[in-house]
C-alpha cells in the first residue's frame, strides 16, 4: 500500500480534529478526501507527510512510517499545503532550483524546466513570485511538490485560486500524474473530485463516514427529502401516519424518505382525502456527488 492511516487520533483540548480513522490507498489511486471546514482533512494530511504528531495510532507512506523514518516518508512524498508557503521575493525558477538542491535533485536545470513546464507555468517563470496571481502562486507549490518525482502526492486544495480554465489544466495534471503515483487530494468542488477521482474518503468531525467508489456512492439510495406546500393552515398532527415530519412554517412540510415516489403518492391521497389544496410537492433526489456529501455530512452532525 502506498498510504496506510490507522485509527490515527489527534485532539486539541477537549476537541477531537480526528477521530480514529483508518484508511489505505493503493498505488495508481486517486482519491478525493472530503468533509466540511473543520472536519480534520488538514490535520490528517499534516500527520501523513509527518508535519504534525498523532496522540495515537500511526500512518505509514510506501511502508515507511512517517515518525519512526521520517526523512525517507518525506523523499517518497509531494505535498503541497493549504497554506502554500512561497518566497514572494525570490523567482519562480529561482526558487524551484533551491527546492531541487533541498532534494539534492540530479541534473537541477532539467528537472525545473520540465515540472515548470508541466505545470503551464511558463510564461510566468522569469518573474518573482510575489507579482503572480493566487492562481499562478498556486502552480509554483504544485511544482514544488512535484519536483522531485514523488511516489505519493498529497494535495490540500490544490486547485484554489484558479479560474476554471486553469482548473481543468491542472486537473489534467493530476490526473496524468495518478497513472504512475498515488494521488490524496482534498477539495470542496464537488465537481472536480467527480470528475478525476475512482474513489472519496469522508470524514466529518474528524470521524469518517463514508470510504468507497464513486461509483458505488452515487449507486447507494439515501435518504431523500419530499418538500409539500399547501395552501391551507391545518393542524401539526395531520401527517401524524408519516415518519419523519417536519412543519418549516404554517404551509410547509419537509418528509425525509428513501422512497420519495411512494412518499408523494400517499401525500397526494392525504391531500384529496383531506380537501387540503397541494401548491407544490416535489423531491430532491441525491443523484450527484455534491448531494450526497451533504446527506451524509449531515447525517453525522445529527446522530
Amino acid at each position: 500500500m502506498s498510504i496506510v492511516v490507522n485509527s490515527l487520533l489527534k485532539t486539541y483540548g477537549a476537541q477531537k480534529a480526528v477521530n480514529n480513522i483508518s484508511f489505505s490507498i493503493e498505488k495508481g489511486e486517486i482519491v478525493g478526501f472530503l468533509g466540511p471546514n473543520g472536519a480534520g482533512k488538514s490535520t490528517t494530511m499534516k500527520i501523513i507527510t509527518g508535519y504534525l504528531l498523532q496522540d495515537a495510532g500511526d500512518a505509514s507512506v510506501c511502508d515507511i512510517n512517517v515518525i519512526k523514518r521520517p526523512i525517507e516518508a518525506k523523499k517518497k512524498i509531494g505535498y503541497l499545503p493549504e497554506s502554500n508557503p512561497l518566497y514572494y521575493d525570490m523567482y519562480v525558477k529561482e526558487y524551484l532550483s533551491f527546492v531541487a538542491g533541498v532534494y539534492a535533485i540530479p541534473n537541477r536545470k532539467s528537472a525545473v524546466d520540465k515540472t515548470i513546464e508541466l505545470v503551464g507555468l511558463t510564461p510566468e517563470k522569469h518573474k518573482k513570485i510575489g507579482q503572480l496571481s493566487k492562481g499562478y502562486k498556486q502552480r509554483v507549490g504544485l511544482a514544488a511538490a512535484l519536483l522531485h518525482d514523488p511516489e505519493v502526492l498529497i494535495l490540500d486544495e490544490p486547485t484554489t485560486g484558479l479560474d476554471p480554465n486553469q482548473i481543468i489544466e491542472i486537473r489534467n495534471v493530476i490526473k496524468e500524474q495518478g497513472k504512475h503515483k498515488t494521488v490524496l487530494f482534498s477539495s470542496h468542488i464537488m465537481q472536480e473530485v467527480q470528475a478525476i477521482c475512482d474513489r472519496v474518503i469522508i470524514i466529518n468531525k474528524g470521524e469518517l463516514v463514508a470510504d468507497d467508489s464513486v461509483n458505488n456512492l452515487l449507486g447507494r439510495k439515501y435518504k431523500n427529502e419530499v418538500v409539500l406546500v399547501i395552501k391551507e393552515n391545518v393542524a401539526q398532527n395531520i401527517f401524524e401516519n408519516i415518519q419523519n415530519v417536519q412543519q418549516k412554517n404554517e404551509n410547509t412540510w419537509h418528509f425525509t424518505t428513501d422512497d420519495p415516489e411512494s412518499l408523494k403518492r400517499r401525500l397526494m391521497e392525504i391531500s384529496l382525502q383531506k380537501n387540503l389544496s397541494i401548491v407544490s410537492l416535489n423531491s430532491a433526489v441525491n443523484n450527484n456527488l455534491e448531494e450526497i456529501f451533504r446527506t451524509l455530512t449531515t447525517a453525522s452532525e445529527q446522530n
